[in-house]
């Protein structure tokens, strides 16, 4: 072949090569189209989606933000009423804190009072008065009563013979006690142990010797610890100190002890008055007796007289029938006055008529 005949070649295959190629592009173009539409239509559906997917969203979020906000609001109440209980709890502790700081002082009070002996055994009469006081009427009790001995009794229980009057006398031996429990060792603890035991013995003693008059008081008095300790020691760790005051006839007592001693002591006095009482009653009944009696004897005699006058306002009303015929008979008598005497009838009657005599009704 020539050289035309090639590049004829040539030119005939460029053509036939460009238009496949834009057969080819157009081809192309028509699938890219249809994808395009394709891909309008996804994305119109991914923005209806989205569109559908963000009022979700959001009324999913309103959902929680309203949420969020009730448990809020909530945990803001529930915050407010732990805070406010709170601060009455603060205000309660606070009170507390208060009362202990003001017993706080009555004890450190308590503890000047306790250490000062005289003002140890005035405490301890206030103690009895008012356990005293509270249970027994006025009448059955008195306070720092002189007796005849010339001593002075802090309470005096005002009771029927038998027993009669009983003294109770306050002590307080604190400082024998305090020892005994503050000892730092046996040998201390022994010591405190005998001059506790000494300290109780006198006060026995000195109780028996002051209180216990014979034909003015009991034979018997009571002491009066007023203190549960000291009183449980005594009766748990010291048994014979406990019976030398039962041979001296001192009854020791502490406030509860005296409480059930003295709540007896008041159904002794009740009995007593219901005794007397009941002693009157009889009195009463027996006069009353006595009145009925006399009511009887007097009814009897007023109803003898009764019969009496009844029986003679019988024979008056006798006498006053008879008058009353007698009355009768006159008249008749006077009606027939003008015929013959011995031809009357009526003055026949009269001749026939009973004579009276004295006593007759």
């Amino acid at each position: 072949m020539d050289l035309i005949t090639i590049l004829a070649v040539v030119i005939a295959l460029g053509v036939i090569g460009i238009a496949l190629l834009v057969l080819r592009g157009e081809r192309a173009r028509a699938e890219t189209d249809a994808k395009l539409a394709v891909f309008a239509g996804m994305a119109d559906k991914l923005s209806h989606a989205q569109t559908a997917l963000g009022a979700r969203v959001d009324e999913r979020l309103d959902g929680i933000g309203k949420r969020l906000g009730d448990g809020l609001t909530q945990q803001a109440e529930t915050t407010g009423k732990t805070l406010n209980k709170l601060n009455e709890r603060l205000a309660v502790i606070d009170a507390a804190q208060k009362e202990i700081t003001g017993l706080s002082r009555e004890v450190v009070g308590l503890q000047d009072i306790l250490s000062n002996k005289q003002a140890r055994g005035a405490f301890g009469e206030i103690q009895l008065n008012d356990l005293v006081s509270q249970v027994l009427p006025p009448q059955a009790y008195g306070f720092q009563v002189q007796l005849g001995n010339g001593k002075r009794a802090d309470c005096a229980l005002n009771l029927p013979n038998p027993p009669g009057r009983i003294v109770i006398d306050s002590k307080f031996p604190l400082e024998s006690y305090r020892a005994l429990h503050d000892a730092p060792d046996e040998a201390a603890r022994t010591a405190a142990s005998r001059a506790f035991s000494a300290d109780v013995r006198k006060h026995i003693k000195d109780i028996a010797e002051r209180y216990i008059i014979p034909g003015e008081t009991a034979d018997q008095a009571l002491m009066f610890l007023p203190s549960e300790a000291v009183y449980a020691e005594l009766h748990g760790n010291f048994a014979a100190v406990v019976e030398d005051s039962f041979k001296a006839r001192v009854f020791i007592v502490s406030p509860t002890t005296l409480w059930a001693t003295l709540n007896t002591i008041r159904a002794i006095l009740k009995d007593a008055r219901m005794q007397e009482a009941a002693a009157l009653i009889q009195d009463q009944v027996r006069l009353l007796h006595e009145d009925i009696g006399r009511l009887d004897d007097r009814t009897a005699k007023l109803q003898n007289q009764f019969a009496t006058v009844t029986k003679t306002i019988g024979e008056i009303r006798t006498s006053a029938g008879k008058i009353s015929r007698h009355s009768e008979k006159i008249e008749e008598i006077e009606l027939g006055m003008d015929g013959d005497e011995n031809d009357s009838p009526q003055i026949a009657e009269i001749h026939e008529l009973p004579v009276r005599r004295d006593g007759d009704g």
